[in-house]
């Protein structure tokens, strides 16, 4: 790899790792949504130039954010009402307490170590972008995806996919949004106690789905994007402490402890995908596993059961069957009909078809699956075909699959994926 490539795989690493800090750090201090977006991108282009002349900085992050913030405070001060703004960039943090966002001894700045604040009783950037934008005044639609433009970097076409909408449509609802909290004057910190609860859909929400992005990557080389998952688990420890009693946000965070625990086993040494049944279940993260299974038993020990607690309770289905073939998908089937009280999506009842496959036989499964085909709602959906494709290829209806595997390797976009559709597609061409 020559110095170009160098300097453009750090760069692309930073920007996996430090977007959500860098952005969290410039909204606080500017309270402009466009501007540290834009002054962010812009740290990050001028480190392509700055970094092949310089050579990498030993903290990309500190560079990114100092260089971010001097341009958005340039732009503050160019404009003519640059002073107004920059009184105003105060935000409460401490029981109302005003502070200088510029004070190189805040605590709660960009560069000081996490510790614990006043009030909300955390002191950390993203956890208050998390909450800014989970306000009740903002659709759930629009909380989420603000959420995971703002904290994942996602760009607006991978949001458009994840929620199954045109494009133009996600567009819209990101600047409706950030114009709401714009004008609204929504305050960018973590809410006392007493209004946590009627954010809790909307965070938890969030944090699935930044999970699931690092779990399953919508688009690129890789299948997942580990970071993503670190940090969606970092921010649910740090809202489980925030809120110990809420049995939903104990049930997500023992959610994901389980899926991540299964994380090195997904891939091969060559990066192509490793599906649950093949996984070398010795190489599971039992640490994780112990942990998951212990915060679900608790939370489920409260008598409040929601939808991240059944879906734990299907991840931990699988996390603690010793093999493959003890998975008790009957089990697994009825937790995702369960699921579909509290969500009836068609992707919940696309994995319930999946575990009626597995439970009572291909046609069961393959009946529920023509239904989900006929109602149109996951069009453009490739695990839809791909479903299809694997029942009939377990029946032996090789031919079949083939066509299925065919469309669901026309609409996969992640790269490993297609490499392993492309796989069975082969594999069943060829029988």
């Amino acid at each position: 790899m020559n110095a170009t490539d160098e300097v453009e795989a750090a760069v692309a690493a930073a920007f996996r790792e430090e977007w959500a800090q860098v952005v969290a750090t410039l909204i606080r201090v500017t309270g402009d949504w466009d501007l540290a977006e834009e002054c962010a991108q812009d740290a990050f282009a001028q480190a392509l130039e700055r970094w092949r002349r310089d050579g990498v900085p030993g903290r990309p992050g500190a560079w990114l954010t100092t260089t971010a913030r001097n341009r958005a405070l340039d732009v503050l001060r160019r404009e003519a009402v640059g002073a107004r703004k920059l009184r105003e960039a105060a935000v409460p943090a401490r029981d109302g307490e005003q502070y200088d966002p510029f004070d190189p001894d805040d605590p709660y700045g960009p560069y000081g170590p996490f510790g614990e604040g006043h009030g909300s009783g955390v002191a950390d950037d993203r956890l208050r972008l998390l909450f800014t934008c989970c306000h009740p005044a903002l659709p759930i639609e629009a909380r989420v995806a603000l959420t995971l433009r703002t904290l994942a970097g996602l760009t607006t076409p991978e949001i458009a996919r994840a929620f199954l909408v045109p494009e133009a449509t996600m567009a819209q609802r990101l600047v409706r949004a950030k114009r709401k909290i714009r004008n609204a004057g929504i305050p960018y910190r973590v809410p006392p106690a007493h209004l946590l609860p009627e954010r809790t859909t909307g965070v938890l929400g969030v944090l699935y789905l930044l999970f699931n992005e690092g779990y399953a990557a919508t688009a690129g080389a890789d299948l997942m994007r580990t970071g993503l998952c670190a940090e969606a688990i970092r921010l649910a420890r740090l809202l489980a402490r925030l809120m110990p009693d809420e049995p939903e946000v104990v049930g997500l965070l023992a959610l994901l402890l389980l899926h991540d625990a299964r994380r090195y086993t997904r891939v091969d040494a060559a990066g192509d995908l490793v599906t649950l049944e093949d996984q070398d279940r010795t190489a599971w993260d039992r640490a994780e596993i112990d942990e998951g299974t212990a915060l679900l038993d608790g939370a489920l020990r409260r008598g409040r059961p929601g939808p991240y607690q059944i879906q734990a309770a299907v991840a931990a289905c699988h996390t603690t069957a010793p093999t493959a073939a003890d998975t008790d998908w009957a089990d697994i089937a009825g937790l995702y009909g369960e699921l579909q009280r509290y969500v009836p999506s068609p992707v919940v009842r696309l994995n319930r078809a999946v575990a009626v496959g597995m439970a009572e036989g291909g046609a069961a499964g393959l009946a529920l699956v023509a239904e989900l085909e006929a109602e149109d709602d996951l069009t453009g959906y490739h695990l839809l075909p791909a479903t299809r494709a694997d029942l009939l290829r377990r029946m032996g209806r090789t031919r079949e699959a083939a066509e299925s595997y065919a469309r669901a390797l026309e609409l996969a976009e992640n790269a490993a994926e297609r490499r392993f559709l492309a796989k069975r597609l082969a594999q069943c061409r060829s029988a």
